[in-house]
């Protein structure tokens, strides 16, 4: 098994959790029939909920966090995986019940795994990383309810974020004319380099609004939630469809059934952890032929592990832009 691995260790304390770096025995990396060493992770919003203990996401300690990782299987008793086969994964128990991304080694069951796609490096596989995945699972439900660009804009909130990034690339890719939802007005240049069309305010969502608005937008991205969702559902067009796969402002949703049976609304929501393993396929499969890695590299940054306890902080407050890409080795 080999000696010890350097891991990102999450316990609990007096004052809360603590997360510090450590080492581990191979041993202590749980049931799995696939060993991978890993190469790269990455910091999502739901990550800084983890290690913070805002979200109550780790319901096992101690644990090491981290719901994504990448890089080449060192062994496996699962036929389908060989060594050196590059792998990812997203979500699943990582980081909730399962050792995560945040250690040289992981052990995990082989359902677990997709194969990194020829297009891209393990370290591109963790630029996209959750956040992109779950922004590709939104353009496919968009597209499974019928939208097309020809129906109108398409909004995206928490435009800055991994999700919003990602999303507005793989929109505007698609010729989808992409309006962008942010607390930041400053990085619209940013924005619209990544392919947003306009660029509003957040604040402009964000508070309570009536149950039915001005029709403004065929879709929607929403990675918020809450009042933002509301509006978001108030002033989407008739017969829009708006995916739902956060809730940075809240896990609520003060709306009523205006928008669904007075303009036929429809509320997709988007599930990242259990996805089964054939819609994970297709959407990184998509994320192979409509993710433009030049926009990609110009949304992320690469930390290291012992990086990872200060930046949750920094995402927490608002304060990252794009896709956080964290080197394990």
């Amino acid at each position: 098994m080999g000696g010890p691995i350097r891991a990102l260790l999450t316990e609990k304390t007096e004052a809360g959790l603590s997360t510090t770096l450590t080492h581990l025995d191979p041993a202590e990396l749980g049931e799995g029939d696939v060993t991978v060493r890993v190469e790269w992770s990455t910091v999502n919003y739901k990550d800084a909920l983890a290690l913070s203990g805002r979200g109550q996401i780790i319901k096992k300690l101690p644990l090491v966090g981290g719901i994504d990782l990448a890089g080449t299987v060192e062994s496996s008793d699962d036929a389908r995986f060989a060594p050196g086969d590059r792998v990812l994964v997203n979500g699943w128990d990582l980081s909730q019940t399962h050792h995560g991304g945040y250690a040289e080694k992981a052990r995990v069951p082989a359902n677990w795994l997709v194969p990194v796609p020829d297009a891209f490096s393990t370290r591109d596989a963790m630029a996209i990383g959750t956040a992109g995945y779950s922004a590709m699972l939104c353009v496919l439900a968009l597209e499974h309810s019928g939208l097309t660009p020809e129906d109108g804009d398409v909004l995206v909130t928490g435009a800055n974020g991994g999700v919003g990034s990602i999303a507005i690339a793989l929109l505007s890719k698609l010729g989808y004319r992409v309006v962008a939802s942010t607390g930041r007005v400053s990085e619209a240049e940013h924005l619209r380099a990544l392919g947003a069309a306009d660029v509003i305010d957040r604040n402009d969502l964000a508070r309570p609004g009536p149950p039915l608005g001005p029709e403004r937008w065929a879709g929607a991205v929403d990675a918020v939630g809450s009042h933002t969702l509301a509006n978001i559902l108030a002033q989407t067009r008739y017969r829009g469809v708006v995916a739902a796969c956060g809730l940075a402002q809240g896990p609520d949703l003060p709306t009523s059934m205006a928008p669904f049976i007075l303009r036929g609304i429809t509320l997709a929501g988007i599930d990242t952890v259990r996805a089964p393993r054939e819609l994970r396929l297709a959407a990184w499969a998509r994320l192979a032929t409509d993710l433009e890695l030049p926009k990609l590299a110009a949304a992320t940054r690469e930390i290291e592990l012992a990086d990872v306890p200060a930046t949750v902080a920094h995402l927490l407050r608002g304060e990252v832009r794009g896709r956080l890409v964290v080197r394990i080795p």
